[in-house]
């Protein structure tokens, strides 16, 4: 209920809201940043870092441009250093969506960034095409490619010491095959399985070499997600393996999977009725831990982990973690405990300085010359039927039967937690069988927008997902060329609401909360998109688009920490308040109960220690310290302030929160059913957020 209230007031003040360009970035300008490091899709990360500069590479599948390239001076504030194409360049109309041909869920994925020789190399794989090269001399292109071809993908390259290069690659059986030097193909017979099937290693391998010993970090899936190190003194073995982080959710349940019928291929003009969103388990990790990705060291002998996990209906996305060698093993996590990772850490020791800022911006006037680098085209678009023109996007309807054939759709990512996107869509260039308007690219697909039928004009809110359709017929003097058409997303609950205007003022809901998923047909989220089609199967005429706006109402954090606040605390596994006793225990009570000198006992206050590290105080003077090991009863409280505990705030949106330790890396927590008071020996959150280590502040006036 709080949460359906949470999403009601969300949009609520979308109706109203103005524009402002805070955007989400993990830098929390304190010292600390809290994951992920983008809350919008980021697949398959992979790390480099040459000099003092850091570079990270990402999955594009059918979107152009393709093969996204990030550049980082601190491994927290981020910005788009380019792609390594501006389209596919493979004669197949597959790559255009063509003669009813389309990649979706193909297209280029789990690439690999190195640097040797002098320049940069990304390696990947496009489906049916093999194993693809991009070389230059510069991040920022341009760059040269190389159709290695070759069954090789899901790789990684190490260029050893000998001059060797190495490519790793397989899920299950990994093989390892050197490639020649000009980046012509695989050597010949040079294939060999370096560890055998059967061995609990999966794919997504990212190969290193550190004091002649060879670490191969690794992603299994199967029952759920595992990140795996398998090292050796031989790049062919034999290997032995260990796991370095299991189940480090950061308290996020598994997304909702749109399933297909069972025998039936996904077809993308298919009735959305046939498919199915199921319920999830919430208690269930599945892939929404931290797993895939690569490892780094930075300038100060540190290493890091830029892992993904599955985001619900954002798609995947990237998550920044401090790691330990323990006994030549790098392990995920901090001393005392290993495996899981705190969602908000502190910044790289690294002598730079950069100002938190977001790595796109993400809102458009259409008033430059080009695209702003946030944009993607849904598959290669046709240059001749879109433009740029007087401060407008305008495109042309090419034939289509529905959104997700339309060519020339322009799309970018969303944004969560929560984001309002505006756009206002003008109509008069439409022609008859004309449709244009506001999309979600996704499976199933929805969208709102106008529909021309001779000289009818509807306004239409279609969802795929009920195949449901919704008109609304509007009138010249109704519509005068020109449409506000908004979508509201809640992307942490996976739902979603269209808008319209015809004054740009007052919004009117048009169709139901939408269900969101996440899925593996397109290997994508959730996507904005613009689009223009003709539903009658001719050339059309033209739609034009101006100021797309993109306002997020939780990207700006600085009030999520309660100083100068007295507040409770509630745990949510619970549902009661944290509560002093005068036993000098910390153990809760029912919030019925809470009178009197027990209501003064549930109240407490924050001591700022700098850098999100707070001592917690109770309203009657003490201070919540740790006694020996943190198990139960190890949680009490002392009037000397010396004593206190010193927490790093580890801030959940929406005033939930965990403490964590500065000294032993654990969190508080009270179990839902022992009974036991408070403890200080949590590794961290579960998927759902109620094993008692999850906490919620509510102010008190």
């Amino acid at each position: 209920m709080k949460k359906r209230l949470l999403f009601v007031f969300m949009v609520m003040c979308a109706l109203g809201a103005k524009s402002q360009t805070t955007s989400w970035t993990a830098d929390n300008g304190n010292g600390t940043f809290t994951n992920p490091l983008f809350y919008d899709e980021f697949s398959d990360p992979d790390i480099l870092r040459v000099g003092d500069d850091y570079y990270l590479a990402g999955t594009t599948m059918h979107s152009v441009p393709g093969l996204v390239i990030l550049h980082s001076k601190d491994l927290v504030n981020w910005e788009n250093a380019g792609y390594c194409f501006d389209r596919f360049d493979f004669d197949d109309d597959a790559f255009a969506l063509k003669n009813h041909k389309e990649i979706y869920g193909q297209g280029i994925w789990a690439p690999c960034i190195r640097y040797a020789n002098g320049q940069f190399y990304v390696f990947s794989n496009v489906n049916g095409k093999g194993l693809q090269c991009y070389t230059s001399k510069n991040v920022a292109g341009p760059w040269e490619h190389h159709n290695m071809e070759g069954r090789i993908y899901d790789l990684s390259v190490l260029f050893d010491d000998d001059g060797k290069i190495y490519a790793i690659h397989g899920y299950g059986e990994v093989r390892c095959t050197e490639l020649k030097p000009d980046m012509s193909g695989p050597k010949e017979e040079t294939e060999r399985v370096i560890i055998p099937e059967g061995s609990a290693v999966g794919e997504g391998h990212h190969m290193y070499k550190k004091d002649g010993m060879y670490y191969l970090i690794s992603t299994d899936y199967l029952p759920n997600g595992r990140t795996l190190c398998s090292r050796s003194k031989s790049i062919w073995g034999p290997y032995e393996t260990r796991v370095i982080t299991a189940d480090e959710t950061f308290g996020y349940h598994a997304a909702s999977l749109t399933q297909v019928p069972r025998g039936e291929q996904y077809r993308i003009g298919h009735d959305g009725t046939a498919f199915g969103i199921p319920e999830i388990d919430k208690d269930a990790t599945a892939c929404t831990n931290i797993h895939q990705g690569g490892i780094v060291e930075d300038q100060n002998g540190q290493w890091w982990a830029l892992l993904m996990m599955d985001f619900h209906s954002i798609g995947r996305t990237v998550t920044l973690a401090p790691m330990t060698w323990v006994d030549g093993w790098p392990m995920l996590g901090l001393e005392g405990n290993l495996g899981r990772a705190p969602r908000t850490w502190f910044k790289p020791n690294i002598a730079t300085d950069v100002k938190p800022h977001a790595p796109y911006e993400r809102s458009e006037n259409f008033n430059g010359k080009q695209l702003g680098r946030v944009w993607q085209w849904n598959h290669n678009p046709d240059e001749r039927m879109w433009s740029l023109k007087k401060g407008r996007l305008r495109i042309n309807a090419m034939p289509a039967e529905q959104l997700m054939w339309a060519r020339n759709t322009l799309t970018q990512r969303v944004i969560g937690p929560t984001s309002i996107t505006t756009v206002e869509l003008y109509t008069k260039g439409m022609k008859d069988g004309d449709v244009a308007g506001l999309g979600n690219i996704n499976v199933p697909c929805s969208w709102i927008g106008i529909v021309k039928d001779g000289r009818q004009t509807t306004l239409r809110c279609f969802e795929q997902a009920t195949n449901d359709t919704i008109d609304q017929q509007l009138s010249s003097t109704q519509l005068r060329d020109k449409i506000w058409l908004r979508m509201v997303g809640d992307y942490d609950h996976d739902r979603a609401t269209y808008y319209y205007s015809l004054d740009g003022q007052h919004f009117t809901a048009m169709g139901r909360t939408m269900p969101l998923s996440y899925q593996l047909i397109t290997f994508q989220g959730s996507r904005h998109a613009l689009f223009a089609f003709n539903k009658n199967g001719r050339q059309g005429g033209y739609a034009e688009f101006d100021n797309f706006t993109v306002e997020e109402p939780q990207a700006d954090r600085s009030g999520n920490i309660p100083y100068d606040k007295t507040f409770r605390i509630v745990n949510l596994a619970t549902d009661k308040l944290m509560m002093a006793q005068p036993h000098g225990l910390v153990y809760d009570l029912d919030a019925r109960a809470a009178n009197g000198r027990n209501e003064q006992l549930t109240r407490f206050r924050l001591i700022d220690r700098g850098q999100g590290r707070v001592a917690l105080q109770c309203a009657d003077g003490r201070y919540v310290f740790v006694s020996g090991m943190g198990l139960p009863g190890d949680v009490r409280l002392t009037t000397d302030a010396s004593q206190a505990e010193e927490f790093l705030w580890q801030d959940y949106l929406n005033h939930e929160f965990m403490l964590m330790s500065t000294r032993t890396h654990r969190y508080i927590g009270k179990s839902p059913t022992t009974g036991s008071p408070y403890s200080m020996d949590f590794a961290g959150a579960d998927p759902a957020r109620r094993n008692g280590a999850v906490l919620r502040w509510e102010e008190v006036k």
